[in-house]
């Protein structure tokens, strides 16, 4: 919801939480109804990578958060769109990931204000946190937890 052009707000909901990428992928391992969505724009997907949820037959759901233009003012209609068209349940356990855990956490947080009861932010996202020098991927994160992933 912005309340003025260029910022956005979002109303603290009673979303599920901050997770790691290991638990997210066990959860989606193990629950039929589990699902992914990569919240990260087209350009981290085709340049960093994209999880690989191939191994357990499921694949994420795409749908940027934030595109070159700014914040995707149809994000939410979007993410509703998807859900439905993949007839997720409003109780299945839904988990966000971005780059580090930000844009993310604001996604479940919109998810949780649809009605769906177990969205979760994986908080440390796809690269994690900064290392003393700046850098990803060498703390924490999807791929230094050594999930699946691949790059095109």
């Amino acid at each position: 919801m912005a309340d003025k052009p260029g910022k956005w707000t979002i109303p603290e909901s009673n979303y599920a939480g901050d997770i790691t990428a290991t638990t997210a992928w066990g959860t989606l391992q193990s629950n039929p109804a589990a699902v992914l969505v990569d919240v990260r724009t087209e350009i981290e997907w085709k340049l960093i990578g994209q999880p690989d949820l191939s191994s357990i037959a499921k694949q994420p759901l795409y749908l940027q958060w934030v595109t070159m233009a700014g914040v995707n003012q149809n994000f939410v209609a979007e993410l509703k769109q998807q859900l439905e068209a993949h007839h997720v349940p409003t109780d299945a356990p839904i988990y966000f990931m971005c780059q580090s855990g930000g844009r993310s956490k604001m996604a479940a947080m919109q998810c949780a204000e649809l009605g769906y009861a177990a969205c979760y932010n994986i908080a440390e996202g796809f690269e994690g946190d900064l290392d003393e020098h700046k850098h990803r991927n060498s703390v924490s994160g999807w791929k230094v937890a050594g999930l699946p992933w691949v790059q095109s």
